[in-house]
């Protein structure tokens, strides 16, 4: 078996995973104001950016050749009812537009939830300290609708509500969206490694937790039953997330579905490469190498990750670039 090993030459020759930066999609958090570039503390080299600097975040990713762009919105207010999610004029909205704009040809997905615009911090419309699942729908259908009219190419819904995709394909048909495709987060996980997230978009829950909603990490047959669900209902690509914690979900999805699936490299799945690295304990580039063959191996078509940039660069590249030095472990003395 060493044979095909000896060399670089022969592993690449023989390799079986490759990874590709149109695979990657880039996550995004677009905020308020003119100018801005917010550092993410527990994301280094990640930050909430206003919507001209998002812009030129969707040119970079262009430029490297990655898959797209996954925008996550911080409203300037929140309130009960989750109003900036749907508003024509919220700041995904204008996000989306800025992009079409200025990046043309650029694929722009936007997650459609609600969690980060209630004043709350849930995923829908909160009934005597309850989610209240079929009143949610309304306001996800309404989402959206608003981004695809803003010119979103796919749409995500993320919040875990029974019959979403359903709701949002016959919105987006009743309003002349027929050809918007829905990225459904199909088995999303109430998982710890979400943390940063929840700090780069401002969407902690102000009581109690998500598990009503999100899958119990215990759970394997379940999310099998909720990826069908959703494809029965008219989801176009399913996506399982977190990924490296769900490895073998992603298995058994692509072993049943022919279907294209995502998986999101989460952002503490993505923070603790960074700290293993800065403190010396891991080689940056070839952990967040490994961690992404990983999730191709697995059976995913597309990954979602706060690497996609750096990682497409030390794959494949820009000629302009070409012999420039590799990616540097973010926020660290290199």
């Amino acid at each position: 078996m060493r044979r095909l090993r000896a060399t670089e030459g022969l592993r690449s020759l023989v390799r079986e995973t490759r990874l590709e930066p149109a695979q990657f999609i880039l996550p995004l958090f677009v905020c308020p104001g003119t100018g801005v570039r917010r550092e993410i503390a527990s994301m280094p080299g990640h930050c909430q950016l206003s919507v001209e600097n998002i812009v030129l975040e969707a040119a970079q990713a262009q430029f490297l050749g990655l898959g797209g762009v996954l925008l996550f919105g911080i409203p300037e207010t929140k309130d009960e009812t989750a109003s900036g999610a749907y508003s024509d004029d919220g700041i995904v909205q204008r996000a989306v537009r800025a992009i079409k704009l200025g990046v043309p040809g650029l694929p722009v997905i936007t997650d459609v939830c609600n969690c980060e615009y209630t004043s709350h911090g849930h995923c829908g419309k909160v009934v005597d300290g309850e989610v209240d699942n079929d009143a949610t729908l309304e306001w996800l259908a309404r989402a959206a609708v608003s981004h695809a009219r803003a010119g979103a190419d796919i749409v995500a819904p993320s919040d875990m509500m029974d019959g979403r995709v359903a709701a949002i394909r016959q919105a987006l048909d009743a309003n002349g969206f027929q050809n918007t495709p829905i990225l459904s987060y199909a088995a999303k996980y109430a998982s710890v490694f979400y943390g940063p997230f929840r700090e780069a978009a401002e969407s902690a829950p102000q009581f109690g937790d998500r598990r009503s909603y999100q899958m119990d990490p215990a759970n394997g047959r379940e999310a099998l039953r909720e990826i069908e669900l959703d494809l029965e209902e008219g989801a176009d690509m399913i996506m399982v997330k977190p990924a490296m914690p769900y490895l073998d979900i992603i298995r058994q999805a692509r072993d049943r579905w022919e279907v294209p699936i995502a998986a999101y490299q989460v952002s503490g799945e993505f923070s603790m490469i960074v700290a293993a690295a800065r403190n010396g304990w891991i080689d940056y580039q070839r952990a967040m190498l490994e961690s992404l063959t990983a999730i191709r191996r697995a059976g995913a078509d597309i990954t979602i990750t706060y690497f996609a940039k750096e990682a497409a660069a030390l794959i494949k590249p820009p000629q302009s670039s070409r012999g420039a030095a590799g990616p540097r472990i973010p926020g660290a003395v290199n």
